[in-house]
């Protein structure tokens, strides 16, 4: 069996519905409203690093605050509402996912919303690395409350060689359909998509001959994602979760 072979038994393996309940991806699944939707998986992908079972509890605690109710929440928030303040995970603390939360009031406030920023991004450059710099460059330029280095970690900078990971989850949920991912965008191809990439991903893509880049940035993901698409051109990030079902299995 050849590595295409045995990867693609994996994504038929693990690429199901019950791999939903113990991902982030859960979030926005709770929901059928676009605007939730969005807002949803754009908040649950960039809490979405260290020890999955501390960050997913952190989710839970941050829509409980909700109501479980994220448009209306972030529509309606204003600097004077506190009940994030003492809202913090790892790097981040209150201010910094109250910045998010305001910035994400003006862009819904405006009749845009987070499809429109990132399509607006898509068209303009062609690129995931353009696309995803229009989009922190949104959030960094409106930018009102003294936020810790904290609200740059969960909106890292692609032109520093992020593998912006969670932005790139984000992506995937949104872009991809099947029976995890969401498929609400239309405006891009999903065969342009990227993996998101951590340590665990490197790791195995290394293991399988996929990556020789020793770094785990954007030069690497472009280098997984050049072989992936060798093995399916139209939607090579399925294999998230071929990687995702290798570590489980070794």
């Amino acid at each position: 069996m050849n590595t295409k072979e045995y990867l693609d038994i994996l994504v038929e393996q693990y690429e199901t519905k019950d791999f939903i309940k113990d991902d982030p991806v859960k979030f926005p699944h709770r929901f059928t409203k676009k605007e939730d939707i969005e807002i949803a998986a754009f908040l649950a992908s960039v809490f979405a690093y260290g020890k999955r079972e501390v960050f997913i509890s952190k989710l839970e605690i941050l829509f409980n605050k909700m109501d479980d109710k994220p448009y209306e929440f972030v529509v309606s928030f204003n600097e004077e509402n506190h009940i994030l303040d003492d809202f913090d995970y790892r790097f981040s603390v209150g201010v910094d996912i109250v910045q998010i939360i305001l910035i994400l009031k003006t862009l819904y406030s405006s009749g845009e919303s987070l499809e429109s920023l990132f399509k607006y991004g898509w068209i303009n450059n062609g690129d995931i690395k353009g696309m995803l710099t229009v989009v922190v460059d949104y959030f960094y330029s409106r930018v009102t409350l003294p936020i810790t280095k904290g609200f740059y970690h969960l909106l890292p900078d692609p032109r520093k060689g992020s593998a912006c990971k969670r932005l790139n989850m984000f992506l995937r949920w949104m872009v991809r359909g099947g029976s995890v991912d969401l498929g609400l965008w239309k405006f891009m191809p999903k065969s342009e998509i990227f993996i998101p990439l951590d340590v665990h991903v490197a790791k195995i893509s290394r293991e399988l001959g996929l990556l020789t880049r020793t770094q785990n940035d954007y030069k690497a993901v472009v280098e997984i994602m050049e072989n992936l698409k060798n093995f399916d051109s139209e939607d090579p990030v399925k294999y998230d979760f071929a990687m995702f079902g290798y570590g489980v299995n070794n």
